[in-house]
């Protein structure tokens, strides 16, 4: 078997703080693998720019000059982590055997890389970095996340638990992945639709090195419900039940008042007039809410407009230098 042509895809939105060293770290994981022969010589980091407002691409660019491995992709405008990772894997792919998308703030750790290329030889096509523990997290946090992995679960939508975008794809995989062109994209719910043999490398992953957090809650919170909505139309079931239960408890509530108004034991009152209004508006706006959600990823997928626009692709006209200088040998 040839040695495959490794490919780690490092998504970047102002990563200035960081970026340096990720760039060092990285590049010394993939020497380790030339000289323990898993990966081709050709091997190469691919930083995506996602409209970085910062230094990022320029020290790419500069980087790309001095080190051999180092390649970039700069897009013309922010869209976003998940089309911009799905940017570096379908750039990369054209040239790769094997494709490993990583963060580039270095909580994952780097060091299970040699063991998903261990499990890539033994002919595994999805190897999925999971948490071992989430015991840096906040207690918030920690739990939120538990809550939202075991509600996936119950309407079912298959996920692998503490696993976020730390994963090694084949090319026959990532051909599979890159069949599904929607525009609301969750890659960790399309993934293992792919199916193919997959395995679990856990490790424990790491406090940030530097710069802040391109999650905070409300991103969070909106990437979950968007990863929801996008693979189970149970939350607007939900919404149904709700209202037919709402309508249920509401006759029981006029016939108890229609039987204590036969037997004159009413008062004249205002405010269960006003608590039971509010409280159906309430459910009718969060129904009329929940609709319009899936409405809205409809009206963005009929469109059909690009995830991304490249400005800047080194890593294609690199790989392409490289396969003439082999053509004319």
């Amino acid at each position: 078997m040839n040695k495959p042509i490794l490919t780690i895809v490092v998504p970047c939105y102002n990563e200035e703080a960081v970026l340096n060293e990720t760039i060092l770290q990285l590049t010394g994981v993939v020497n380790d693998l030339i000289e323990d022969s898993l990966v081709s010589k050709n091997s190469k980091l691919l930083f995506v720019d996602d409209g970085s407002k910062d230094r990022t691409w320029n020290m790419i660019e500069q980087e790309c000059e001095k080190n051999s491995f180092v390649t970039g992709l700069k897009l013309a405008g922010n869209v976003g982590h998940q089309n911009a990772l799905i940017a570096g894997l379908e750039t990369a792919n054209q040239y790769s055997d094997c494709v490993i998308s990583i963060d580039a703030d270095l909580q994952d750790d780097i060091n299970v890389i040699k063991t998903f290329l261990e499990k890539y030889w033994e002919g595994i096509d999805i190897v999925y970095g999971v948490r071992d523990s989430r015991e840096t997290d906040t207690f918030f946090k920690r739990n939120t996340a538990l809550s939202f992995y075991r509600s996936m679960e119950r309407i079912g939508i298959k996920l692998v638990p503490n696993h976020a975008d730390f994963r090694l794809m084949s090319k026959r995989a990532l051909d599979e992945l890159l069949k599904y062109k929607e525009t609301n994209l969750f890659l960790r719910g399309l993934v293992p639709l792919v199916g193919f043999s997959s395995a679990k490398v856990y490790y424990d992953r790491k406090e940030r090195q530097a710069g802040e957090s391109k999650y905070p809650l409300k991103k969070m919170l909106a990437f979950a419900f968007d990863g929801m909505t996008s693979f189970s139309v149970a939350p607007i079931r939900f919404v149904t039940f709700i209202g037919f239960l709402s309508v249920l408890i509401s006759v029981l509530v006029g016939a108890y008042a229609i039987i204590q108004r036969i037997l004159g034991h009413t008062e004249s009152g205002w405010t269960s007039i006003v608590i039971s209004i509010w409280f159906m508006g309430g459910l009718q706006l969060m129904g009329i809410g929940m609709i319009g959600e899936y409405i809205g990823k409809i009206y963005h997928e009929v469109k059909r407009r690009p995830r991304y626009a490249i400005e800047v692709d080194r890593f294609t006209s690199l790989m392409k230098e490289k396969q003439q200088e082999l053509v004319m040998k």
